[in-house]
């Protein structure tokens, strides 16, 4: 029989992200969001908790669990806030998991011990300004000189690009163009601090106020031949099945955020005394929450299901595409109730629906927009191919 129940351990970890999230992110997060202040002290206590090592083996640093793990703490995180949870995901999924999947034994040495703690952090460039979605009109460049890459570009809406902690950006850059204007895009290994890289200001963004994001730069910077990660002309074929993985970590930080919206209506809707009611005991207050359950629970399913498959080791790049259309839609339209259930207060930041509100949208947008999905999802099931 399908057993849709989390054994022992995996509980064990929900529990506990459960409660770190209740005691130590509900009771600090509205300030610093407000404020749009990096988490460091959180982050410290998820790297003391191993939450940044959750999928890296036990030799750099890591717990030695696997990529669902990361899911379910994402999930829990997610149901307080998503700056906090977008920062462990992009901390895992964009800077150290490509230097683990395609590194080099001495890459990994160096960088995963701090990364997998988060003694450090490390980010992808892989978005330009001009491409968008278009990941493979990549612009910059980056050319051998003796044992030296030299890089030229620009990267754009990178996350924990320009923290106080951040060590390393993994660019993608051109490394030739083929006779047939075919690109070589490969992916290069960026310290922070390196001469001619600069980070811009930080962006003034509707949501995920508490996550850091920056445009880069890069002017004749200089890095050993040696960073190159993986492949030469391999690097947006890595990335892309980066993405397949990152896909379903965002679904399940979408998921979070739906059943945060739950949560808070829940608590509301008991609470709230209008006409001489709890809003609660009106149906068409039941009828929305039950709703909102209703989302939360089908995309849940989902990314169990390309959990599952990624674990097995089956190909499971649709049912990613899947979980995360299903699942950040389902984040954007619980935002929207939970904020009509909240009334004029949910307009108001002391509320975390507006928070949640403001989180939502981006989720049909980064790792692929929802346009995407559905190309890939057309594309698998041979709809104009």
């Amino acid at each position: 029989m399908i057993d849709f129940r989390l054994d022992e351990e995996y509980e064990a970890l929900r529990k506990t992200v459960e409660d770190f999230a209740q005691a130590e992110v509900a009771p600090v997060i509205g300030p610093l969001y407000e404020k749009e202040e990096f988490p460091y002290d959180l982050v410290a206590k998820m790297g003391e908790m191993g939450l940044f090592g959750l999928p890296f083996p036990e030799e750099f640093g890591g717990m030695g669990g696997d990529y669902f793990a990361l899911c379910l703490a994402l999930e829990e995180l997610a149901r307080v806030d998503s700056s906090v949870a977008i920062t462990l995901e992009a901390g895992v999924s964009l800077g150290a998991m490509p230097i683990y999947r395609f590194g080099t034994q001495e890459q990994k040495e160096t960088w995963l011990p701090m990364l997998t703690t988060a003694e450090a952090l490390g980010g992808f460039g892989l978005t330009e300004p001009g491409g968008g979605s278009d990941a493979g009109a990549t612009r910059t460049r980056a050319r051998l000189d003796g044992d030296e890459w030299i890089i030229n570009g620009s990267k754009a809406f990178i996350t924990n690009s320009g923290t106080d902690i951040t060590r390393l950006v993994t660019v993608t850059a051109v490394t030739d163009v083929m006779e047939n204007g075919r690109k070589e895009i490969s992916a290069i290994i960026v310290p922070s601090g390196t001469p001619g890289f600069a980070v811009a200001p930080k962006y003034s963004k509707v949501g995920w106020n508490c996550s850091d994001t920056h445009e880069l730069s890069f002017s004749d910077v200089r890095v050993p031949a040696e960073n190159l990660v993986g492949k030469r002309g391999r690097g947006y074929a890595q990335f892309l099945s980066i993405l397949d993985e990152g896909r379903v970590a965002i679904a399940a930080l979408s998921v979070g955020l739906a059943q945060g919206c739950v949560d808070e209506c829940l608590k509301y809707a008991k609470d709230r005394v209008a006409f001489g009611h709890r809003i609660g005991e009106y149906q068409a207050i039941q009828f929305k929450i039950a709703d909102m359950e209703v989302r939360a629970h089908t995309a849940r399913l989902a990314y169990y299901q390309a959990a599952s498959k990624m674990l097995r080791g089956e190909p499971f790049k649709k049912e990613a595409s899947i979980a995360k259309l299903v699942a950040s839609n389902a984040a954007m339209d619980n935002a929207r109730d939970a904020t009509q259930i909240f009334g004029g207060y949910g307009f108001m930041n002391e509320f975390p629906v507006s928070r949640f509100y403001r989180d939502a949208k981006i989720l049909e947008i980064g790792e692929g927009t929802s346009e995407v999905q559905k190309m890939l999802i057309a594309r698998h099931l041979g709809v104009g191919a």
